[in-house]
């Protein structure tokens, strides 16, 4: 969308500043942008990303990446990736350290089993959530007006940035296949809060800084999901040679993404990708393919954060950009390419995990979890949840309950507590 004559362009206004509840006065010595970024840091809902599952589980090796080391990654190509646009820098870093933090255990199995268990009150979405945590469950600030918790209390503008899918499960949009889209940025009774932080916002369009968060997140979990693929043994690079292994991603792309890119943009990406110069041939675990392995990382998000901002730089030209004043212009060839790397993941580590026993397993203990609480209530839980459980309303408000302290458990404490509340009932 074209710049608006409301915002002067590459500013930021003192509604963007503003906070959902007042708060005293403060030094001057940080932005409000960076008391943002600094109360995303201090959460303790971040330090629990360190042990919750983002492809891999963080126990089963190492090197692995966690939502926590993910998060942090997105966090760095974001930021920079914002600065070159001319985003103030803090606010895509909180959004990127944000973007996450509703995620419960065993990542998105686990969102497949809460969304399961609570479909009957609005369903259970880790984007969603991440709005409800900032704004209601990570203590931090009280409204001084009504007692009432707002979470961290950010921004309009860090909030709004925060904000990957803007709209309700009933106001979300289709897809190209005339479905809505399964995604989803806001609970039914968060949508006070959510009209608040989309005052001025036009109808279902992300804010530049949410669109760069979302970039970065793309770009991150495409190339170093596929990184420790490779390290761990599970992808050979060199399997794009072959027509029926590319074959085979492309239908995973299908399968997983929708036709966002047609069949031909893939394969053609997929034969541009080997044809760079850093594309990684043969890895034999040894401390220089280690070393070309990262380097290939490290141009490919470079390649793709250049082309995103030469294209953007293209329509919009070399001011600063920042929330509805631009859209981020990302072109078809590297959205093709990014793609293809998330279509390996899928292929070679995600769609047969499938399959495993132990994902079966981690939706069954999450769904025993719901139920153990849901019966325990509020004893069981702990005590800002039992107290939430008491002020509920009715049956769904409490079942919502019992769904933010299972989704607020990481993947050692949801099993910890399973053994604890779940199989002694069953001897």
């Amino acid at each position: 969308m074209p710049p608006t004559a409301q915002r002067p362009v590459g500013e930021y206004t003192t509604d963007d500043r503003e906070r959902w509840a007042a708060e005293a006065p403060k030094s001057q010595e940080r932005t409000p942008f960076e008391r943002d970024r600094a109360r995303i840091l201090h959460s303790s809902a971040l330090r629990r990303l360190g042990a919750k599952t983002q492809v891999l589980g963080p126990a089963s090796d190492d090197f692995v990446r966690t939502r926590l080391t993910h998060t942090l990654e997105v966090a760095q190509v974001g930021r920079e990736l914002g600065k070159a646009l001319g985003c103030d820098p803090d606010v895509v870093d909180t959004a990127c350290l944000a973007h996450d933090l509703g995620h419960p255990p065993f990542g998105h199995n686990g969102e497949r089993a809460l969304a399961e268990v609570s479909a009957g009150i609005g369903g259970f979405e880790g984007n969603a959530q991440t709005l409800r945590l900032l704004t209601r469950l990570e203590p931090k600030v009280a409204d001084p007006a009504t007692g009432r918790p707002v979470g961290l209390n950010l921004t309009r503008a860090s909030l709004d940035a925060s904000t990957k899918y803007p709209w309700s499960a009933l106001d979300a949009p289709l897809r190209p296949d005339g479905t809505p889209s399964a995604k989803f940025g806001v609970y039914a009774d968060d949508a006070e809060v959510f009209a608040w932080l989309r005052v001025g916002a036009p109808e279902r369009v992300r804010c530049l800084e949410a669109q760069v968060m979302d970039l970065a997140d793309d770009i991150s979990y495409s190339v170093h999901d596929v990184e420790d693929a490779v390290v761990g043994g599970r992808l050979e690079l060199d399997v794009l040679a072959d027509p029926a292994a590319r074959d085979r991603v492309v239908a995973q792309v299908m399968d997983w993404y929708g036709s966002v890119v047609d069949e031909d943009g893939l394969q053609a990406a997929m034969r541009r990708l080997p044809a760079t110069d850093t594309w990684v041939s043969g890895f034999d675990g040894s401390r220089r393919a280690l070393a070309a392995l990262k380097d290939m990382t490290s141009q490919l998000i470079g390649r793709f954060c250049d082309a995103a901002i030469d294209a953007t730089r293209e329509v919009y030209g070399s001011g600063p950009l920042t929330r509805y004043a631009a859209e981020l212009v990302v072109p078809a060839p590297t959205l093709a390419e990014i793609l293809v790397l998330k279509g390996l993941a899928v292929t070679y580590v995600m769609a047969p995990r499938e399959q495993e026993p132990l994902y079966r397993r981690q939706r069954e203990l999450i769904a025993d979890l719901v139920a153990v609480l849901s019966d325990r209530a509020p004893v069981a839980l702990e005590p800002p949840f039992a107290a939430d459980w008491l002020a509920a309303g009715d049956d769904s408000g409490r079942l919502r309950v019992v769904v933010d302290q299972v989704a607020s458990l990481t993947d050692v404490s949801a099993a910890e507590w399973h053994a604890r509340l779940v199989r002694p009932s069953r001897l």
